[in-house]
């Protein structure tokens, strides 16, 4: 069979898939779930573009990766054969655990379990099922490769699936603040002592980056229509499983049951291997396929919250520095139960709080480093005269309060 394909991608233009154990990689059921699951979760209320999926990331942020292996080479750096096939698997299945409608219900399927985590779990069931060839990759992905340059391509301030992820996301958004310089970027990359660090060159471009990644958090990952759209999709998870768990019939698909009947813990879904299995069929559609059908079931809360949602009657969202007023929240409250005729911890599904946080930079973690000329290595905030970095580097916390635009 002919695995030499290429893939037309509307970002990066024709995309050769490099060997044939990447072929097959894309090939497996893992691999082609992620078709079914949108990059930006609810982000098409607002960006009727946004219909992108993570299929399209890792294999951006796959042709990304051999834009950078090539460019460490040009300048001098070893880089084998399997090393380059390696860290080009470990972006390729970086975002392999990823449940339906990606962050939008992050640790809502499995508390107190990430993405990376199950990534990680699936990437060594792959491991097992092609015999042993994707222990470098898993050892690049988890940081225990001897080289630790390669995993800051995978998992750094500035890695692949970054410089993938903003372009793409401004792309399909349309929001053109997102736009980055990423080939120029990958050019200015080299490595010193084992560290990626960027060319003195290349530092308006990392400033550049740093911005887009801060205008695109509150432009469109925390817009406040999508965290509206995001927040009605985790209730509506939240109210099925407590129905679920008083006795109540709820329609689910198979896999989405087996989520929904009984909490599952870390522990239990690590060491219990039906649950992985389980979990890698879930995708978009198991979850908007039982929302069609709740939009008729005898709950009112849980009937409300779907029809609200298929309907795109989302929640208004106010997003202020302080905490919303209690008596504020008090009021709504007694609105809700008075309008709708239902409890008050019925009302926490139509009237409640919350947090977001922005942090473009996280100075300290792994700081972006760039390769000054007189061959010394400087963080980017130092480096740089954009005094706006210091900003970046600092997490903005904003509070958050939803309600039913019903109840104004």
């Amino acid at each position: 069979m002919n695995k030499k394909k290429i893939i037309n991608d509307p970002v990066y233009g024709f995309i050769s898939i490099p060997t044939d154990l990447i072929f097959d990689l894309i090939e497996h059921p893992y691999f082609q779930r992620l078709r079914y699951i949108k990059q930006l979760g609810m982000t098409h209320l607002v960006y009727p573009g946004a219909l992108h999926t993570r299929f399209h990331h890792a294999i951006g942020a796959m042709h990304l990766m051999g834009m950078a292996v090539e460019t460490l080479r040009n300048k001098g750096h070893a880089i084998s054969d399997d090393e380059e096939e390696a860290v080009i698997i470990a972006i390729l299945l970086h975002d392999v655990g990823h449940g339906p409608f990606s962050h939008a219900l992050e640790e809502m399927i499995v508390e107190s379990i990430s993405h990376e985590d199950i990534s990680s779990m699936l990437m060594n069931k792959l491991n097992l099922q092609f015999g042993g060839r994707l222990t470098m990759a898993i050892d690049i992905f988890t940081g225990t490769y001897t080289r630790e340059f390669l995993h800051q391509l995978v998992s750094s301030q500035l890695d692949m699936d970054r410089l993938d992820y903003l372009n793409r996301d401004s792309f399909f958004t349309g929001v053109s603040e997102g736009v980055i310089s990423s080939d120029r970027i990958i050019k200015m990359l080299n490595v010193k002592d084992d560290q990626i660090v960027v060319e003195e060159k290349g530092i308006y471009s990392v400033e550049k980056f740093l911005i887009a990644r801060r205008l695109m958090y509150w432009q469109v990952y925390l817009h406040k229509t999508v965290i509206a759209g995001e927040q009605l999709l985790a209730k509506i998870l939240k109210r099925s499983r407590e129905l679920v768990a008083m006795g109540e019939t709820v329609f689910t698909t198979p896999a989405l049951t087996h989520f929904l009947e009984k909490p599952i813990s870390r522990e239990s879904f690590i060491n219990e291997e039906h649950h992985l299995e389980i979990f890698a069929t879930l995708d978009d559609t198991d979850i908007m396929a039982a929302v069609k059908v709740w939009a008729s079931h005898p709950d009112f809360v849980l009937a409300k919250l779907c029809r609200d949602l298929v309907g795109r009657k989302l929640y208004k969202v106010e997003i202020t520095n302080e905490p919303p007023d209690d008596q504020l929240l008090l009021d709504l409250t007694n609105r809700a139960i008075k309008k709708h005729g239902i409890t008050a911890h019925e009302a926490s599904y139509f009237v409640f709080k919350d947090t977001i946080r922005n942090n473009a930079y996280n100075s300290g973690d792994g700081d972006i480093q760039i390769l000054m000329k007189n061959g010394s290595a400087k963080n980017i905030t130092a480096a740089s005269d954009n005094s706006n970095l210091e900003a970046l580097a600092k997490t903005v916390k904003k509070h958050i309060l939803c309600f039913g635009k019903e109840l104004i």
